[in-house]
């Protein structure tokens, strides 16, 4: 895959998706993601026909363990515009560095997501409010998968560790969980 045509491919993905809706390219220059990955950014989708939230997508993180076979691109969904979630992502993008994330993986993001917030840990999960046709984007035969960083708090995080993945996102679906409100009530 050349790495012009799979950021073209990516970019193409997202905007294709959320047609209707105003995007935004971002990068975050602070911290070490920029220096190591100049390329990396992120698409800042604004509410519109296919969401009422706020969705940030990163380009670039594919790059960082593909030759482990980590081809991962990242998502927050959120109710406002925050410059946060730009630098969420790039966080996100030096710790996939240093650990690999996968589905189901959760990590501490070291203070609240947003302020108000009980949620300080970050769970990658499926794009469940858009589906597979957001999560995959095919670039020469090759998959590259949008996860979704979904915000949780550190009694959610013990319970998934506890209980497994299904077991918390059962929990979601049972509670309704309101994940784009900064603050909700952690649902254990």
């Amino acid at each position: 895959m050349e790495a012009d045509q799979v950021y073209f491919e990516l970019e193409t993905h997202t905007r294709d998706f959320f047609a209707g809706h105003e995007v935004a390219d971002f990068i975050w220059p602070l911290g070490p993601t920029q220096k190591m990955w100049p390329r990396f950014r992120v698409l800042c989708v604004s509410p519109g026909p296919k969401s009422n939230l706020w969705v940030y997508v990163s380009l670039g993180a594919w790059e960082i363990n593909r030759a482990k076979g980590s081809s991962l691109e990242f998502m927050i969904f959120a109710a406002e515009e925050s410059p946060r979630h730009i630098e969420l992502l790039a966080m996100t993008a030096h710790y996939h560095f240093n650990h690999n994330l996968g589905l189901g993986h959760t990590f501490p993001i070291g203070e609240p997501w947003l302020e108000g917030s009980n949620c300080n840990h970050l769970l990658v999960s499926l794009p469940y409010p858009f589906g597979p046709a957001l999560e995959v984007c095919e670039v020469d035969g090759e998959h590259i998968h949008l996860c979704w960083l979904l915000p949780i708090t550190l009694a959610e995080r013990d319970f998934k560790t506890q209980y497994g993945l299904e077991a918390l996102e059962e929990l979601f679906d049972t509670r309704k969980l309101e994940y784009w409100s900064v603050g909700r009530a952690s649902v254990v």
